[in-house]
């Protein structure tokens, strides 16, 4: 069966600093037509961060949830920037730490339903200080947080961070942490 879907025109409603909306003129795999809504984000990049057997996370407000989170160090995508410069980059403002070596772990869609963004979560390796350099509208709070806790934060929902969620279960599954 054909399952792709053509864009007949893409109409846009907001054009912004981080996000675009379109509610687009489609086609479906039958011919039939539909109207798409789409939220146009340029990607992100984080950084699983484990040292000593401890995990960096930042914990910072979120205004989306009115509440402050626990996550990987992460950030937006610069227009046409590599997702492994970016991640080196954000980790290092965040948290000041430098790494040797960013392993690709996963690229994640976060929300397939109805955006185009996708997060590269990469892994550091061989880490050193450096020193933090916040963004100017940033404030967030590094916390060195051990795996065991971490993941045990997951299971009594004090992470709730997707890309978080994902890096730690994939370091308890490669690192047998229990």
């Amino acid at each position: 069966m054909q399952l792709e879907e053509r864009t007949v025109s893409k109409n846009y409603i907001y054009r912004g600093k981080i996000i675009n909306v379109r509610c687009d003129d489609a086609q479906l795999p039958d011919g039939h037509p539909c109207r798409r809504e789409m939220v146009e984000h340029p990607g992100g990049a984080a950084v699983l961060c484990v040292r000593d057997g401890k995990v960096a996370l930042v914990r910072q407000f979120r205004y989306a949830y009115q509440e402050c989170i626990y996550e990987i160090p992460a950030g937006k995508l610069g227009e046409g920037e590599d997702p492994i410069e970016a991640a080196e980059r954000e980790l290092g403002e965040e948290t000041g730490l430098i790494a040797d070596e960013l392993v690709l772990l996963y690229v994640l869609y976060p929300t397939p339903g109805y955006t185009n963004e996708k997060i590269f979560i990469y892994e550091a390796v061989g880490v050193r200080e450096g020193k933090q350099h916040l963004d100017e509208e940033e404030f967030l709070n590094v916390e060195y947080i051990p795996v065991k806790k971490a993941l045990s934060m997951i299971e009594d929902g004090e992470i709730c961070d997707g890309k978080t969620i994902v890096a730690l279960q994939h370091y308890a599954l490669h690192h047998k942490v229990r």
